[in-house]
């Protein structure tokens, strides 16, 4: 069992990471490979509705998105990291994302997702929504902790301190494991939900 975490920081070792270390220490504990990638102070351009993924399954752009697209399909669940900026995430992450989700075609049903925000004070329940909502389009549960998904500092470093921000994170680890597994197994027993045909109804 794998867990991808994006961080979608362009810090590298600043406050999103220590929540995800406090995240990838406990799936290791729980016996799942964790692999993380940190795009948030890569190149990355936004999706410009050409649609040739439709044709190609990959995005046009060829870059950091079609290589986390085929970790993503071989994960079992999507870890979304972010610092928060004017009450939401980073540019960079929301232009990842969307290519991502929209480009890779493979299906997403009941691999588990979890999206942690990071920010010095005020944003992070907005932040945390606008993430999830990546999910819940693709038929994704989303892993839940004992606060919203949030660890607070400013300056680099200074989440070290938010004491219940790291619990919180791994408290998220493990329901994220344990959803994980449980879905395995439920796999094994019943198999995945009956699907319909997508059905597309557009307003003028």
């Amino acid at each position: 069992m794998k867990v991808l975490i994006i961080n979608g920081s362009p810090r590298v070792e600043g406050n999103t990471s220590i929540a995800v270390r406090e995240m990838e220490k406990i799936f290791i504990e729980e016996g799942i490979e964790v692999e993380t990638i940190q795009i948030g102070n890569k190149d990355i351009r936004g999706c410009i509705a050409c649609n040739t993924c439709a044709e190609t399954g990959k995005c046009v752009f060829d870059d950091m998105v079609n290589e986390a697209a085929k970790k993503f399909e071989e994960a079992d669940g999507l870890v979304v990291a972010s610092p928060v900026y004017y009450a939401s995430a980073n540019a960079t992450l929301i232009a990842f994302l969307d290519r991502l989700f929209y480009s890779s075609h493979f299906d997403k049903t009941m691999k588990v997702g979890a999206s942690v925000v990071c920010a010095r004070r005020g944003g992070c329940s907005a932040t945390f929504d606008e993430l999830n909502k990546y999910f819940t389009i693709t038929n994704m549960p989303i892993a839940s902790s004992q606060y919203w998904n949030s660890i607070h500092g400013r300056n680099k470093g200074e989440a070290e301190m938010d004491e219940e921000g790291k619990q919180t994170m791994r408290v998220l680890a493990r329901n994220m494991s344990f959803l994980i597994k449980s879905i395995s197994l439920g796999k094994e027993k019943i198999g995945l939900p009956k699907t319909e045909e997508h059905l597309w109804t557009h307003f003028i």
